[in-house]
């Protein structure tokens, strides 16, 4: 499997990537640019994502903008159904507006921090990653 995590803190990033190091190949983005660059190199090369773990509130661009240009991209760049990567987005907002726009926006999934492992592995199972 391969996977993006997206995500500014150093702590939920270690946490994630000990998580999905067992399942997969991971890059790390510690922004939405960085986010984005990657995403965009995977489509161009058709070496899609799987799996996408995007963090709300990130520097540069935030989850949810990346969220909308991955969708935006898949789209324009006729990436099949099969192939379009699953988004998790994570944060630590709880605000059910915020909820809402991740949904709407084309995530499957919204994880609250601090992540719990347990938790996470079942969402993995769910989504038919692992």
């Amino acid at each position: 499997m391969r996977i993006l995590i997206a995500e500014d803190g150093m702590i939920s990033r270690k946490i994630m990537l000990k998580i999905l190091g067992e399942y997969g190949i991971c890059d790390v983005a510690v922004d939405g640019l960085e986010a984005m660059d990657a995403i965009l190199t995977a489509i161009k090369d058709k070496d899609y994502y799987d799996l996408i773990c995007l963090d709300i509130m990130m520097p540069k661009l935030d989850g949810l903008k990346v969220l909308r240009a991955l969708r935006e991209l898949e789209v324009q760049y006729l990436v099949a159904e099969d192939k379009k990567s699953k988004v998790i987005m994570t944060t630590a907002l709880n605000e059910s507006e915020t909820v809402q726009e991740a949904y709407d926006s084309g995530c499957e999934v919204y994880a609250w921090k601090p992540i719990d492992v347990r938790k996470f592995r079942e969402v993995l199972m769910k989504l038919n990653l692992v």
